[in-house]
């Protein structure tokens, strides 16, 4: 069994270069910035829904979307922000420039993203006006980075 395991380990070690994706390839790191930008999007849908009333409100489905957004909010994102990726470098690229330059101020903006979705995970699940009142926090968050930090479509 145990050289099962090492041969399996081995295997596996020596596979884990070609396996592993260029993260300073600017293309890549642009890749994985639309990937995380989705995954937040994906968290919002629903909890978007139930705000309009285009979807029942549903008091577990809105706080697991909150603790996802809280979760995901508070990932590290910096090395999703280098130079090289902006657009009018990258086609498919929305950040502006600033957004690449100006670390101390996106560093800031996350983090009130961040404290704005540990707020609604706090609310989520009471009724749908504190989900909403809690969403506006994270909408004001999020609108107010992609105001000045992205392109217009």
């Amino acid at each position: 069994m145990r050289k099962a395991i090492f041969a399996l380990t081995t295997t596996l070690l020596a596979a884990m270069p070609a396996l592993a994706q260029d993260m300073t390839n600017p293309d890549e790191i642009l890749t994985a910035r639309h990937g995380y930008m989705l995954l937040l999007a994906m968290q919002l849908a629903p909890l978007g829904a139930m705000a309009k009333g285009t979807a029942p409100y549903d008091a577990a489905a809105a706080t697991e979307a909150a603790k996802n957004l809280a979760a995901l909010s508070g990932i590290d994102s910096s090395m999703l922000w280098v130079p090289g990726t902006e657009a009018g470098v990258l086609t498919d690229s929305s950040a502006l420039p600033a957004i690449i330059a100006n670390t101390a101020d996106r560093a800031d903006r996350f983090a009130q993203l961040k404290g704005a979705a540990d707020a609604l995970v706090t609310v989520a699940g009471n009724d749908v006006e504190a989900m909403k009142a809690g969403l506006g926090g994270v909408g004001a968050a999020c609108g107010g980075c992609h105001k000045e930090y992205r392109k217009p479509d």
